[in-house]
């Protein structure tokens, strides 16, 4: 027995499935300003586009040190430590129509800026 929408549905049917669903939007990047400027621009598309949009949360920085030797030869007990610092943003977009859908699928975000998409219902 096959649950679901019937298979001979229209379009009307599979925009309905879409609102019922929320996309959730994972951005990180080493450059926090870079990180913001996309998140603004995500949040201004789906709002333009009649979603409602919760966030933009921060999460938690990841910390990443290293601690290497100054010299190539001698001197154990002189190092450098450096650190890469991640940090992460979390969008919820909340009924999203398929305007919305097709603007985020266009949108060109700054380099350096990951994106992780998940659709959840």
């Amino acid at each position: 027995m096959r649950v679901g929408p019937p298979l001979n549905s229209n379009a009307y049917e599979k925009a309905d499935v879409m609102q019922s669903q929320n996309i959730r939007i994972r951005l990180k990047a080493f450059d926090y300003r870079v990180l913001d400027a996309s998140t603004q621009e995500i949040v201004n598309t789906a709002k333009r586009t009649g979603a409602q949009v919760r966030g933009p949360i921060p999460l938690p920085n990841k910390i990443e040190k290293f601690t290497v030797l100054r010299g190539p030869h001698i001197d154990k007990k002189s190092r450098d430590q450096f650190e890469i610092r991640t940090h992460k943003r979390m969008l919820d977009i909340v009924d999203p129509t398929p305007q919305t859908v097709d603007a985020l699928m266009k949108l060109d975000l700054a380099a350096g800026v990951d994106v992780e998409i998940k659709l959840q219902s």
